[in-house]
């Protein structure tokens, strides 16, 4: 096995035990960036001087004091939303040319203090407003989409590009390139990781989470970036919770939905995402029938409270430089220009029915499981797919419609691997819970990752 091939925790592991040197590995990750970012798209920029430096350093630190905790040493990748002092923040938008950040943002700032070293910027759909990613290529099928808006972070990580990644989550952005990619991907409770110096889509929307091969991985990047800063106006105060926790699920009951999740979903998706709930009842878990509350009205609130937002924040660059957005994007954030104040604050009266009716449907469950997206990913240019009803859904509205509803509400969301397709796609399972509830979602995905035979390992990428 090589060094770009190990897990964040197994990587930790093996520096902490000299077994591995951080220059070791950053180096064997900066190679296999060569090898297969060409072909892939997933960064945007590659900063391999300083990364080296970086990963000397933290060799340096490590044989001197021992490491800090286990990012040190730990080669990454930031979604280019995300500030770090003088590096570009392009948004992969030409709107952004030329824009250097002068200060790193919260998170930057927090893995730099870990000792975790940044190979490079990845990319996104502009601004983060589209769910393929059109830059970037499947890490399972070049000829598929990666999946969006963070589809360069869930590409760089599956192929072995970067040992863990941050991305954004405002319907889905984490999740849906995570299970298009075949990998972990969390999106935490609103509040709980700081937004500040990250570019706003929709700022009551947005989340800020990891991406990495495994649920143990995630939970090791989400320690090291969750808690209070009062830069960030949602930034929730408090102790951190301990997201560590064993993986027990004697007596955790598991809500599966009778409605919504399981319609127009592609019947490889719905047999893999049954197989893997039923595996949690194996494990310990009871389940649960339940109706997801308010289904009907879900895209709409998303969209009602999104579109509106994005406009106002890209308000002044939208007048001033139209012309350098690309197509899709510049339709979206013109269309927000027509959304009423009364259907904005109608999308907000019912967002916030809709969050309670989601805690009273966690009164009796623990965890929600449900599918991450409908289906595989799609192949690159496909704009719609047609159900076995004869409907037809975008290919955008259709990842999006499963993601959405843990923006509108604020509960984590995870989603890791449960499977493949009969072209060997990998499929996504979403685990969900109430409003800090994150350390009980990723105790249901560590159970069933423990419980799995090949979990962690990159997609299967000739370089």
């Amino acid at each position: 096995m090589q060094p770009f091939e190990l897990t964040l925790t197994e990587a930790a592991r093996a520096i902490r035990t000299g077994q591995l040197s951080p220059v070791e590995l950053t180096t064997s990750v900066l190679a296999r960036i060569d090898a297969v970012d060409g072909r892939l798209g997933a960064y945007v920029t590659v900063a391999a001087d300083a990364a080296l430096d970086a990963a000397v350093r933290a060799e340096r630190e490590i044989s001197e004091r021992g490491p800090r905790g286990p990012l040190h040493g730990i080669p990454m990748g930031l979604k280019d939303l995300i500030d770090v002092q003088g590096l570009p923040t392009t948004a992969s938008s030409n709107v952004r040319a030329g824009h250097v950040a002068d200060h790193d943002s919260h998170v930057a700032a927090l893995l730099k203090a870990a000792g975790a070293v940044l190979l490079g910027k990845t990319h996104t759909h502009e601004f983060a407003y589209g769910l393929t990613t059109p830059q970037t290529s499947n890490a399972w099928d070049q000829g598929r989409i990666a999946g969006g808006s963070s589809g360069g972070s869930a590409v760089a990580v599956a192929a072995g590009a970067a040992t863990f990644a941050l991305g954004t989550d405002t319907g889905g952005s984490i999740r849906v390139p995570a299970a298009l990619n075949g990998m972990v991907g969390f999106k935490p409770t609103y509040g709980l990781v700081s937004r500040h110096g990250v570019t706003s889509l929709s700022w009551s929307l947005d989340h800020v989470g990891p991406i990495s091969r495994t649920v143990r991985d995630a939970a090791l990047v989400l320690s090291a970036t969750a808690g209070h800063d009062p830069r960030d106006p949602a930034s929730v105060s408090g102790q951190t919770p301990d997201f560590s926790g064993g993986a027990n699920l004697k007596g955790l009951k598991v809500g599966v939905p009778r409605n919504h999740y399981f319609e127009q979903v592609s019947p490889e998706v719905e047999e893999a995402v049954r197989r893997a709930i039923d595996r949690l009842a194996e494990l310990g878990a009871e389940l649960v029938d339940v109706e997801i509350p308010m289904a009907r009205y879900i895209q709409a609130v998303q969209w009602g409270l999104m579109v509106p937002e994005a406009t106002a924040y890209h308000e002044r660059s939208l007048r001033a430089t139209a012309d350098l957005y690309a197509p899709d994007v510049r339709v979206l954030l013109e269309a927000g220009e027509l959304t009423s104040a009364g259907d904005y604050l109608r999308a907000q009266r019912a967002r916030t029915q809709m969050r309670d009716a989601w805690a009273r449907m966690f009164d009796g469950i623990d965890v929600l499981a449900a599918p991450t997206v409908p289906m595989t990913a799609a192949k690159a240019g496909q704009e719609t797919v047609e159900w076995a009803d004869g409907t037809k859904e975008g290919v955008s509205d259709s990842y999006v419609r499963l993601s959405a509803p843990a923006n509108v509400t604020g509960a984590p969301a995870l989603t890791l691997p449960v499977g493949h397709d009969a072209a060997g796609l990998p499929i996504g399972m979403q685990l969900m819970a109430r409003p800090f509830r994150d350390a009980t979602v990723l105790r249901v995905g560590r159970a069933y990752e423990e419980a799995a035979t090949d979990a962690g390992r990159p997609a299967p990428i000739t370089a």
